[in-house]
């Protein structure tokens, strides 16, 4: 019993550790990659009112084309996931931050509010799917029993840019408030959006779609981690009203990704 209960307790002891292994190898990137999603997003709020003053947009004008961004949003995210799901984390994820960088850069040479509309817009077809796309990406990853975890490890990023976006946005505008070559809030957009581009060319080059594509992982690890995700998916199971289990079939990875990309939509 004492061997039996040794192997057990080593037995978890190396599942815990190749998770934590997976962790801080996958989760800190990704971390960063949010806040730039995050702080390319937002910072047409710190630029609002020295936008509006320059430009002459009522609050009708802002507030339309602050919001518009959320409908590009919604009407992309299933196909994003759906791309990434074919074409691979890594190609796809890369694909939406050097793409959204370069549209929230170009937001600098908006001078009618329709300029403004049709750039926001597109910055939310740009990057819809990145946080869907990021939820089934770890899905690849860990099991239920462990998302949680990395789950609340990704979301740190929400209060992150809030305490860094903040004063750096803030320096920027007081920075560059005298500048003759851009307006402040045209600087804002441009620098802001550098942190995206760089991001998303090192996702190229970081990011690996799937375990068994790790090489700082073992081989016995990969056998670990792709062994328990098959287990979780070959053996999830509903109640059914008379309080029997009923197994139901597994469901694929595309239809993974449909699921979590429903459930994103309905959350935002």
């Amino acid at each position: 019993m004492d061997r039996v209960a040794s192997l057990g307790l080593n037995a978890r002891v190396a599942e815990t550790n190749v998770y934590r292994k997976i962790t801080w190898r996958i989760m800190p990137f990704i971390v960063v990659c949010y806040l730039c999603a995050y702080l390319d997003r937002v910072n047409v709020g710190f630029a609002k009112l020295q936008m509006m003053s320059d430009l002459g947009f009522s609050d009708a004008v802002y507030g339309f084309g602050a919001g518009i961004f959320f409908i590009g949003y919604f009407l992309f995210e299933v196909p994003s996931n759906l791309a990434l799901h074919r074409l691979g984390a890594r190609v796809w994820i890369a694909r939406i931050m050097i793409t959204w960088a370069i549209i929230s850069a170009l937001t600098l040479l908006v001078a009618t509010p329709l300029q403004f509309y049709v750039a926001r817009f597109f910055l939310g077809l740009a990057e819809a799917g990145f946080s869907p796309g990021i939820m089934l990406y770890l899905t690849y990853w860990f099991p239920a029993k462990k998302r949680g975890f990395a789950l609340g490890f990704y979301y740190i990023a929400i209060p992150l840019a809030g305490v860094v976006g903040g004063p750096v946005s803030g320096l920027i505008l007081e920075h560059f408030a005298g500048s003759t070559v851009m307006k402040a809030w045209q600087w804002l957009f441009l620098l802001e959006a550098a942190p995206s581009l760089l991001a998303g060319i090192a996702v190229l080059f970081l990011m690996v779609d799937k375990p068994e594509q790790a090489s700082w992982l073992t081989e016995a690890e990969k056998a670990e981690v792709n062994a328990e995700l098959r287990r979780e998916d070959g053996e999830k199971i509903v109640h059914g009203s008379s309080a029997a289990f009923l197994r139901v079939r597994p469901r694929s990875q595309g239809d993974r990704a449909r699921r979590l990309t429903r459930i994103m939509t309905a959350a935002a």
